[in-house]
């Protein structure tokens, strides 16, 4: 007779850690989920029966929404007025710290209509100092040299046209790239503004410019022709 051999029971295998990781996971999950769902049920019935919270709710959050829109429109009134009648004494921008100094020439690009003029002035500006576009399309880049003494202050030298003239156009995409001082330039940076198509506004150009209320593009001379037409072209 041939003797059977005892059947081995087979091994059942459990799960691995991380499987049960990720059952623990989707169970945390589920429970959220349905703690989540409770929760915003019990919160649409109270509002159901207490429907005049959420009418009074909504009031207040469109009372607050017109409140900000006439903010916002009183601060751009109050903007433009103030752009419009913007106005430099050469005293005035003496006396200020060469970063006012910046926003100053700023806040006079805004006056002439350069909408979006911001001043980027600060370590690692690659010579500029203020952005712009005017109203004709055309993109300025100025450097501002700010002399606390004034006119009896260091002039402005070639050196800083020559670091103007290596950023503005090919770093900065300028159209017009100017050089700004409420102090002198010496005659051979004029000279070789010239010959770079550079603008210079000095203090007397500055006077002229601060305290008025032409734009500087109608000051300077040689300026490129508009990018786009505009009812000013």
């Amino acid at each position: 007779m041939t003797r059977r051999r005892p059947q081995t029971r087979r091994r059942t295998r459990r799960p691995s850690k991380r499987r049960q990781q990720r059952d623990a996971q989707m169970v945390g999950f589920l429970m959220a989920a349905a703690a989540v769902i409770t929760l915003v049920v019990m919160v649409v019935n109270w509002l159901l029966a207490h429907w005049w919270v959420l009418l009074v709710a909504l009031v207040l959050a469109a009372l607050a929404a017109v409140g900000w829109l006439y903010n916002r429109q009183q601060q751009a009134r109050w903007e433009a007025v103030r752009a419009q009648g913007l106005r430099y004494g050469l005293e005035q921008l003496d006396a200020l710290h060469h970063a006012k100094f910046e926003e100053a020439i700023r806040d006079l690009m805004r006056r002439d209509g350069c909408r979006d003029a911001q001043r980027v002035g600060g370590g690692g500006d690659l010579g500029a100092d203020v952005k712009a576009t005017d109203p004709l399309g055309r993109r300025w880049v100025i450097q501002c040299k700010h002399r606390r003494n004034g006119a009896r202050g260091s002039a402005v030298g070639t050196p800083d046209l020559q670091v103007l003239n290596g950023t503005a156009r090919p770093v900065h995409g300028a159209d017009v790239a100017v050089i700004v001082t409420n102090g002198r330039v010496t005659a051979p940076a004029v000279d070789f503004a010239k010959q770079q198509r550079l603008h210079v506004v000095d203090r007397r150009m500055l006077a002229v410019w601060a305290s008025g209320s032409r734009p500087l593009w109608e000051l300077l001379r040689a300026v490129p022709p508009p990018r786009r037409p505009s009812p000013l072209s």
